[in-house]
């Protein structure tokens, strides 16, 4: 692949790099790299603060005198590339790249092995747009990407999706020929798929001339994740028809798949499938899990039980599988004593085994318990409470009377609650005709769905319950005016 080398030193747009102190550690790294015999020299690109430290052993770069030394020049680039992917923090990689900008070594190795190097480092430490400011630094120094460019970007770009640049990557792929790359077609099937552009991923796929398994996970995968449990079956079916053999990934989607659509029938076939299939050896830890969420999507508790006793290994993903299925079932007991086996067997638990152990409490009505978890989640796991944990706390408090409590909840979320939060404090209103909140919540409910007849059907519940007989014809003439229907089988109670 032919590069060009610019003329002159292009810097990264939009990159500043302030630093006043440098870290122990990367002291050691940076004069590990300074102290070799010959060293390559300061030379400012960008603004750059840094310990003198870094830069008092570099003398000033001199193209003449170094024009003739790749062999020490490169030995520079691979030193510094194994730092790279030596960093343990964000931190230490920002002062290196700084160094690596200042020195000009990627002027003087352009290969993209160097860039793709700094890009994945930055995808390491989930640092989406640092990564696309390398990949742009690359572009205007005139190096072209390779088969490993892209696909580094794509996983960089998947942590934090957007259309346009999902679209503008793809452009870059076209142009440079990278389109039919294996790594780089499933990658845009996934990006594609993220954002719920499902018309263009399988576009992609159509299109593809030479399909492998990662192309068929890549759709599979995609559907099952954006709510097209039908589609990623039947596209597994025809994967079938094919004759291609599904790996591990394949079978933790379908099966993933099959659990939405609570189709135990398919269920079972899948999991003879997984014996039954050439090239499938034992199924490991997450493939196990993904039966053990399916059995219990399905609502056989015993089957996602045998399972997961039957597991040698077991990680986060199978005991929150189980806790989820035993509380979205009502077993709450069984649901809290995973959760203690979970703790016991030093699992951290994250933010949806939470969800599980919460809405448990809820079923239980156990509302000394429900504080317990999530004050542990906070102050012990230092995991943030999310929409899904705060509207479990108002469910259970609200299911048991404690309104005052549920609204200063709602007050206090760092978010704005939605209509399934405000339907259950709503529902618990009703419960307990508290005519004063049961209006403070329908004011909220009218306007983010002014269409829906639940309130008002409720609230003449509520004021009928307290004999406020004016109040339930108003409600009443208020529907007529606005020839409002009752929606059947809606309830502002619904579950979180």
């Amino acid at each position: 692949m032919s590069q060009t080398r610019p003329n002159k030193l292009v810097k990264p747009i939009g990159y500043v790099l302030s630093f006043t102190k440098t870290s122990t550690n990367t002291q050691n790294m940076l004069s590990s790299i300074t102290s070799q015999k010959h060293q390559i020299p300061k030379y400012f690109t960008i603004s750059f603060n840094s310990n003198h430290n870094l830069t008092s052993n570099l003398e000033p770069f001199n193209p003449q005198k170094h024009a003739n030394n790749h062999y020490t020049t490169q030995n520079w680039a691979k030193i510094i590339s194994t730092q790279i992917t030596n960093c343990t923090n964000i931190h230490q990689l920002n002062q290196l790249y700084a160094h690596i900008i200042r020195t000009h070594i990627l002027h003087i190795h352009n290969d993209p092995f160097y860039w793709n190097t700094i890009i994945r480092a930055y995808t390491r430490f989930n640092s989406t747009s640092k990564a696309l400011h390398v990949s742009i630094a690359m572009s205007r120094a005139g190096v072209h990407p390779d088969t490993y460019t892209l696909p580094a970007i794509l996983k960089a770009v998947s942590q934090k999706t957007e259309v346009l640049i999902v679209r503008q990557l793809h452009t870059v792929a076209i142009k440079h020929g990278l389109v039919t790359n294996l790594y780089c077609e499933s990658g845009f099937i996934n990006l594609y798929s993220k954002v719920g552009e499902f018309g263009d991923a399988r576009k992609v796929f159509d299109e593809s001339p030479e399909r492998n398994i990662g192309s068929w996970n890549a759709v599979i995968s995609g559907l099952s994740q954006g709510g097209r449990a039908r589609e990623a079956v039947e596209v597994f079916l025809e994967m079938k028809r094919r004759g291609l053999e599904p790996d591990e990934v394949t079978m933790v989607s379908v099966i993933s798949a099959c659990g939405s659509l609570g189709d135990f029938g398919l269920g079972v076939q899948l999991h003879k499938c997984l014996f039954q299939a050439k090239g499938l050896g034992e199924p490991d830890v997450f493939t196990l899990s993904s039966l053990v969420d399916m059995y219990g999507k399905c609502g056989r508790m015993d089957l996602a039980y045998r399972v997961f006793e039957r597991m040698s290994e077991r990680n986060v993903s199978s005991w929150t599988s189980l806790i989820v299925g035993y509380a979205t079932h009502g077993h709450v007991t069984d649901a809290l004593e995973c959760f203690r086996g979970m703790r016991e067997a030093f699992v951290t638990p994250n933010s949806v085994t939470f969800v599980g152990v919460l809405s448990a409490c809820v079923h239980g009505g156990l509302v000394q318990e429900g504080r317990h978890y999530f004050n542990m989640m906070k102050n012990e796991y230092k995991i943030e409470p999310q929409l899904q944990h705060y509207g479990c706390m108002v469910d259970l408090l609200g299911r048991c009377g404690l309104l005052e409590e549920a609204r200063k909840m709602v007050e206090e979320m760092p978010m704005e609650a939605n209509v399934v939060i405000w339907g259950c404090l709503m529902g618990a209103c009703e419960k307990y005709g508290d005519v004063k909140m049961g209006e403070w919540v329908a004011k909220h409910l009218q306007q983010m769905e002014p269409w829906n007849d639940g309130v008002y059907v409720v609230m003449s519940n509520i004021y009928a319950s307290n004999g406020l007989w004016e109040d339930v014809g108003r409600m009443r003439e208020i529907m007529k005016e606005r020839k409002l229907e009752k929606i059947p089988g809606y309830s502002l109670g619904a579950g979180v």
